[in-house]
C-alpha cells in the first residue's frame, strides 16, 4: 500500500526561481521514492508555473500531484486577497489543504472556525477536488479534552460529505503543540487518536470509514517517519518545514519508501 507524503510549502520560499528549484528536486526525489506518492502544496503565486514544469504523461519523471494551501468556499466575489476553487482548478491543482492550524488561528490565519472548514470541504467535493482537513488539538490533557477537541472538528467539518464520497476525504492529524517544532508525536500516542478518529468516523458513515486516509502532521523528518508508519496507524504525513529543504525532503521520501 502505497503511502502519501504532502508538503506544504507555506510562504516559502521567496522567489519564483527558488520555488522552480525546489521543485525539480521534489520531482527527483519522488521518483526515487517507491511506494510513495507526493502532494506538493506551493504559495498560490507559483502554482501555475510549477505546473508548468510536470512532465506530459503520468509516470514520467516523477508526475507529482499539486495542491493549494486554502481556498475561499465562494467560487467568486468581493472577498479581497483570497482565491476560489475555479481559479486553482484552473491552475491544475487537485488538492486542497482545508482548516490547517495556522489558517484556524487569529491574528495570522484570522481566526478560521469549523463552519468555515465545513463550507470548504463542501466546496472542494462539489468541484472533484481532494480536501485534506486538518484537525488537531492545541495541548494534551490529563482528561481527555483534545479527543473531544479533535471530535467536534471532524463532527462540523465532515458534515456535508456523504458515505459514498468519503472514500475522496483526507484527515492530516496536526497537534498545533508538535507544528514547526523538534519535539514530534510519538506513534503510539499517534495510533491511540487513530484509533478515536477512525471510530468518529465509522459512527458517522458507517465501516467505509475504517478506510479513511490519516496524515499526521508535526515535526516529522526521515528519523521518525518509519516508526511513525510502522507504528502510528498513519498513511502518510502533511509536511511543512522539511519540505522545503530538498535534501532532507528527500531523505524523508527514501525513509518513507523503506518503512
Amino acid at each position: 500500500m502505497k503511502s502519501l507524503v504532502v508538503a506544504n510549502w507555506k510562504m516559502n520560499p521567496a522567489s519564483l526561481k527558488e520555488a522552480k528549484k525546489l521543485f525539480e528536486a521534489t520531482k527527483k526525489a519522488a521518483a526515487l521514492a517507491k511506494g510513495v506518492s507526493v502532494v506538493v502544496a506551493p504559495p498560490a503565486i507559483f502554482l501555475r508555473d510549477i505546473a508548468g514544469m510536470q512532465p506530459a504523461r503520468p509516470g514520467r519523471g516523477g508526475k507529482v500531484g499539486l495542491g493549494v494551501q486554502n481556498v475561499h468556499y465562494e467560487p467568486a466575489g468581493a472577498f479581497t486577497g483570497e482565491i476560489s476553487i475555479p481559479q486553482v482548478r484552473d491552475a491544475k491543482a487537485n488538492y486542497v489543504i482545508i482548516g490547517h492550524a495556522e489558517r484556524r488561528s487569529p491574528p495570522a490565519g484570522g481566526g478560521e472556525t469549523n463552519e468555515d472548514t465545513r463550507r470548504k470541504v463542501a466546496a472542494a467535493m462539489e468541484a472533484k477536488m481532494i480536501p485534506i482537513l486538518c484537525v488537531g488539538e492545541k495541548e494534551r490533557t490529563q482528561s481527555g479534552e483534545h479527543f473531544t477537541f479533535v471530535k467536534e472538528q471532524l463532527r462540523v467539518g465532515l458534515t456535508d460529505v456523504s458515505p459514498a464520497r468519503l472514500s475522496k476525504v483526507i484527515i492530516a492529524y496536526e497537534p498545533v503543540w508538535a507544528i514547526g517544532g523538534t519535539t514530534a508525536m510519538q506513534p503510539r500516542d499517534m495510533h491511540e487518536m487513530s484509533i478515536f478518529i477512525r471510530k468518529m468516523i465509522v459512527e458517522r458513515f458507517g465501516e467505509s470509514g475504517m478506510n479513511i486516509t490519516i496524515l499526521y502532521g508535526g515535526s516529522v523528518d526521515a528519523q521518525n517517519a518509519p516508526d511513525m508508519l510502522r507504528n502510528g496507524d498513519v498513511k502518510g504525513f502533511l509536511v511543512g518545514r522539511v519540505s522545503v529543504d530538498a535534501k532532507a525532503f528527500g531523505e524523508l521520501l527514501q525513509a518513507a519508501s523503506r518503512a
